[in-house]
This record gives structure tokens, C-alpha cells and sequence, in this order.
């Protein structure tokens, strides 16, 4: 394990090998890829890290991953990840979630139910910045679009699934789009509109093919839902904030200002339970901050030990130019997802060596990080053992296997993404 010339070391990735067998497998043997919690296994590959090449001291090793969770991006991105949930939580409280679900109810014709059950969907999860919240808030809408307009319950399903990836991929309050941005070096205003430009054509086909689904809604009724213009404020300053390049902690600060505001001044939320709030978003966001420093203490020993630049020389010699590397970015946050069935730890896992991949055939950060997050999300929407599907079948009735044939989304999303690739002027 001494070795750490030009070509790189294959045996500095086993870190990364060992969590992949330990999540695979105890995954395949319960039945469930969550049995085993992914701090857990982070935890064993950074023990098998510190094992590895014992001619640096222990001391030393310390000392390197100190250094890699000292990167601006980390440090940067495990911020924005509390904040961003305790934007989350604040504005979920004052009311915001439901009065746009109504409001989006309100206004859609019935006939056109499954494909507004989409559009609101999508609108949801670009507010809330959380596919798994998305899910939660419209699953139980969908089973009444179901009812009340006679369309298949797998088919309601699918849309709100569809959605709930929208805005995963593309919310500024996102865990996948801020690791995304903050791995790859981006501005968010500039990844948002790389990405929006990609997967508008897979949405707008969607929404067609929602059209077009037999029995779209003709006898739904959606009439005597309240809802207040004041509590969906607080979606709208953050995204028109995040949009025209308002720095991203200002944001997040004035949309948690402002929900606790609305918030208190209608009710919803009593005056001394503002830090409550506040605390519970930010503690719900504990998990994946402290996943990231753990994966950026491994990633430190790995690059350290010569990992890194063994797939680099791996994916060079397998491609060519900047198509290729878009390829191979793809591909790779792609095959990592599927692995760990969760898009935010794939992209914390691959952007580092994304971005080495991107510097190397000069991608821009704002195509590199788009390419993460939106293949990360088509990997994490298709899965059956995700979490989104597996949530999405359980709140339904269902089985992901039921809800799969109407994921239109993500397969067109990946589409679309591929056709930029291969179509896209140099």
C-alpha cells in the first residue's frame, strides 16, 4: 500500500469497496437497504482507511483528513444543510406546504388531474428543496385524485414521484443541490439554470404523457380547499432570492425570518415555539452533515493514498475528450447511487472526483455539478429500494414494482440529459 505513483493505487479505494459490501450486502440478506445506517458503514470504511499504509502515523493521518473537511466546499455545504433545514421546518410549520398544495388544487382544471398532480408536485419540491417530503405532504392527495377521479392509484403515485425528483434535482434547498454546487465549485443561480434548461424537455413531455394516461381526471372535484396566499410567500422570496443571485445564507435567513413571521401572525406558529422550529430543522439535517464530514475524511485518505488518481487514469484511458468526460461523470454518480440508494451521499461521495474529471477535459462546474445531481436523482428515482419509492408505495397502498411503468420522469430526465451530451455543441 506504499505505492502512489502516476498511475495511482487500486487498494486506496477499499475504504470506499468496504462500505459498498457492507450497505450491499446486509441490504440483500434483510430484504432492507436501510438496516444497516450509512454513518455505520462510513464509519467501518474510515476505520479500514486509518488501517491502510502504515508508513504514515496515525498522527499524520489525522492531520489529512483534517484537511480535506477544512475545504471551503465542505465546510460551506454542511452550513447551508442546517440552515436549509431549518427553512425547511419553519415554513412547513407556518402552513406553506399546505395552503400551495390547495392553492395548486384550486386552479387545476379536473380534467387534468394526474397532470396537475405533476406540476404541483414538482412546485412542492422546488419550495421544500426534499423529495421525501414532497412524497409525505402529496401522497395522500393522490390517493384522493384517485378516488375521486377514478385513475389508478400506481398512476397518481407516479406523478407525485416524478415531481418529488423535480425539485430534488433542481431545488436551491436541496441537500443534492448544494452538495452538488459546493463539490464542483458552481454558483447556484448558474447550475440552476444549466440543469432547468436539461430537464425542461423531460418535463414537459411528462406532463403529456400524464395527459394522455386513460381516465386523466374527468370526474375529479377539487372545489372548497383553503389556502393563504401570505403562507406561500416565504417559497417564493427564496426562490426569486436564490434566482437572481442573492447570496445563499441571506436567503435561507430571510425565508426563516419571514415563515416565522407569517407563521406567528396567523397563528400557525406560537411565539415561543419560533426556536423550536427552527431547532428541529436543523437537527433533522444532523444525519447528512455529519455523513459529509465522514465521507470527506474518507475521500481525504483515499485521494492521499493514490484512489483518486487511479480512476482518473481508469476513465482517461476509456475516453475521449469532453463528451467523454461528461460520460464518465454521469456514469459513475449513476452506478455509485444505485449502490447506496441515496442521491446526497453518492454525489458527496463521486464530486470529488468529478471534479477532478471535470478540470481535467475542461467541463464547467455549473455542467459538471448539473450532471451529479441529475443522474444521481435518475438512479435514485428508478431504484425500487430507495427510500422515495418505498415511502411513495407504502403511503399508497402499493409496491415500487406497481408505481415503476408510470416513472416517466426520471427516464425522460435521463434522456434528455444524455441527448445534451451527444448533441450539444462543443
Amino acid at each position: 500500500m506504499e505505492r502512489n505513483t502516476d498511475q495511482g493505487n487500486p487498494l486506496a479505494l477499499l475504504p470506499i469497496l468496504v462500505f459498498l459490501i457492507i450497505f450491499l450486502g446486509a441490504g440483500c440478506i434483510t430484504g432492507d437497504f436501510y438496516s444497516v445506517p450509512a454513518i455505520v458503514g462510513f464509519l467501518i470504511a474510515l476505520l479500514v482507511g486509518f488501517l491502510q499504509n502504515r508508513k504514515v502515523s496515525f498522527q499524520e493521518k489525522i492531520t489529512l483528513i483534517t484537511q480535506g473537511v477544512a475545504d471551503e466546499n465542505i465546510v460551506t455545504m454542511c452550513l447551508i444543510f442546517l440552515v436549509a433545514g431549518g427553512f425547511s421546518k419553519a415554513v412547513d410549520m407556518a402552513g406553506g406546504v399546505e395552503s400551495t398544495v390547495n392553492l395548486g388544487l384550486s386552479i387545476m382544471p379536473p380534467n387534468v388531474a394526474v397532470a396537475g398532480l405533476f406540476v404541483i408536485s414538482c412546485f412542492i419540491s422546488v419550495s421544500m428543496g426534499t423529495s421525501m417530503g414532497t412524497i409525505a405532504a402529496m401522497a395522500p392527495i393522490a390517493v384522493g385524485i384517485s378516488d375521486k377521479a377514478g385513475v389508478g392509484m400506481a398512476v397518481c403515485a407516479g406523478a407525485v414521484m416524478g415531481g418529488a425528483m423535480f425539485g430534488d434535482n433542481l431545488s436551491m434547498i436541496s441537500d443534492t443541490t448544494i452538495a452538488a454546487v459546493r463539490t464542483q465549485g458552481a454558483e447556484m443561480k448558474d447550475k440552476f439554470r444549466e440543469n432547468f434548461l436539461i430537464v425542461l424537455p423531460a418535463a414537459v413531455i411528462t406532463v403529456i404523457l400524464f395527459l394522455i394516461v386513460p381516465g386523466s381526471g374527468q370526474g375529479a372535484s377539487f372545489e372548497g380547499l383553503e389556502y393563504n396566499v401570505l403562507k406561500i410567500l416565504p417559497y417564493l422570496v427564496v426562490l426569486i432570492g436564490a434566482l437572481i443571485g442573492i447570496n445563499v445564507f441571506v436567503v435561507l435567513i430571510s425565508g426563516i425570518v419571514l415563515s416565522l413571521l407569517v407563521g406567528v401572525g396567523t397563528g400557525a406558529i406560537a411565539p415561543t415555539e419560533i426556536f423550536q422550529v427552527v431547532g428541529d430543522g436543523v437537527t433533522s439535517m444532523y444525519d447528512i452533515t455529519v455523513i459529509s464530514i465522514v465521507v470527506a475524511f474518507i475521500v481525504s485518505l483515499v485521494r492521499a493514498h493514490g484512489g483518486i488518481q487511479y480512476i482518473l487514469v481508469k476513465i482517461k484511458k476509456r475516453v475521449r475528450g469532453k463528451r467523454g468526460g461528461e460520460l464518465g461523470i454521469a456514469l459513475l454518480v449513476l452506478l455509485v447511487d444505485c449502490c447506496t440508494a441515496n442521491n446526497t451521499v453518492a454525489i458527496v461521495m463521486t464530486g470529488p472526483i468529478a471534479r477532478n474529471i471535470s478540470e481535467e477535459y475542461g467541463i464547467s462546474p455549473r455542467r459538471s455539478a448539473s450532471l451529479l445531481d441529475i443522474f444521481a436523482s435518475v438512479g435514485q428515482g428508478l431504484i425500487p429500494y430507495g427510500a422515495q419509492l418505498l415511502s411513495a408505495a407504502s403511503l399508497t397502498g402499493l409496491t415500487p414494482f406497481q408505481i415503476l411503468p408510470y416513472m416517466y420522469y426520471p427516464v425522460l430526465m435521463a434522456v434528455s440529459a444524455l441527448l445534451f451530451i451527444f448533441l450539444r455543441k462543443r
